[in-house]
């Protein structure tokens, strides 16, 4: 699984691990698309490497059970009710080109 992020602007597709929080112009791949991918003629592909270790840990379990709980849990407000912050990602940003990101995870 990868994360494409591009900018029109920059003309920059940037494919890497999981991103830990949407953004505009973010879309989950799967192994087979991501190995596969092809930008339109003109634009810089960046490929980030993967994270070397594939494997779910046991924060990324506790994390889920956390996040599931939460989206079961009754909105008090109903449906037109406050907007949720979105959770942040424990993450550090590394690079950046326009106003694509590239974070690295400081789990480890």
């Amino acid at each position: 699984m990868a994360t494409l992020t591009y900018v029109y602007s920059d003309r920059t597709a940037v494919l890497g691990p999981l991103a830990i929080y949407a953004e505009p112009h973010c879309y989950d791949l799967c192994r087979a698309h991501a190995e596969t991918l092809s930008a339109p003629r003109g634009w810089d592909v960046v490929r980030l490497a993967p994270d070397q270790d594939s494997g779910p840990s046991g924060d990324d379990l506790v994390a889920l059970a956390d996040a599931v709980r939460e989206a079961a849990r009754p909105v008090a407000n109903g449906p037109g009710g406050p907007a949720r912050a979105e959770p942040l990602g424990r993450a550090v940003e590394v690079g950046r080109r326009g106003h694509l990101r590239a974070l690295r995870s400081t789990d480890g």
